[in-house]
């Protein structure tokens, strides 16, 4: 087992290896959480013979401090706040309207950037395998779950490279399952557990999304 990554595409390898169980079947789809895990998810995707699509989340961080979520959004209007880092920031209701008005905007964006015109996958009965390059506190994958059971998915499955441990805990009272590579019991950022933790451009998001093979018919 590896104790960090070089890149996305090395830790998108290794989770592969522990999703094995999911490769060559019809009802899997793979839900990659841009930017940072679509270049994970489509090593998940090609190494398991499996669609991959994205669903847009944006987290909401606290102003002045944004690497530190309040809450996350998601395509359709869900929302997720953690009440914790609210009362603790003294965060008002005005300014996560402020905020969640702001992402929204970035999220409309991307999506049309990265779609291209191309329609999202149907998730309804399916077994969906939701990607993101890390968790650590889980606001984004955590509204990200709910927005893919809103949409019908018969399972999904919470899929990392690296999670805080005690994350991973809370996302498995609410996902069918939980698979991670690494889950450091002390996790301060996602970054220290890669080499190589750049941040994605959208025309190399986009890139990574156009082949045939990420879009085709399944």
């Amino acid at each position: 087992m590896p104790t960090r990554f070089r890149d996305r595409q090395d830790a998108g390898r290794a989770l592969a290896a522990k999703l094995a169980d999911y490769a060559n079947r019809d009802d899997v789809l793979v839900l990659a959480l841009p930017r940072g895990g679509v270049p994970v998810a489509a090593e998940v995707a090609r190494s398991l013979e499996a669609p991959l699509d994205i669903v847009l989340v944006r987290k909401l961080g606290v102003p002045g401090s944004e690497e530190l979520a309040f809450g996350a959004i998601a395509s359709g209007g869900f929302r997720v706040l953690n009440t914790d880092v609210v009362t603790m920031a003294g965060i008002s209701r005005e300014v996560i309207e402020t905020v969640a008005a702001r992402e929204h905007r970035e999220l409309e964006r991307r999506e049309h950037a990265y779609r291209a015109g191309r329609p999202p996958r149907e998730i309804a009965g399916r077994t969906v395998l939701l990607v993101d390059d890390g968790v650590a506190t889980g606001a984004s994958i955590r509204v990200a779950l709910r927005a893919v059971r809103a949409h019908g998915a018969a399972r999904v499955i919470v899929a990392v490279p690296v999670g805080a441990a005690s994350t991973l805990d809370e996302l498995a009272a609410e996902a069918d399952d939980v698979v991670t590579v690494l889950a450091p019991g002390n996790l301060h950022a996602i970054g220290e557990w890669y080499d190589d933790f750049s941040q994605l451009t959208d025309p190399e998001v986009c890139a990574l999304l156009a082949p045939i093979g990420a879009w085709r018919s399944r």
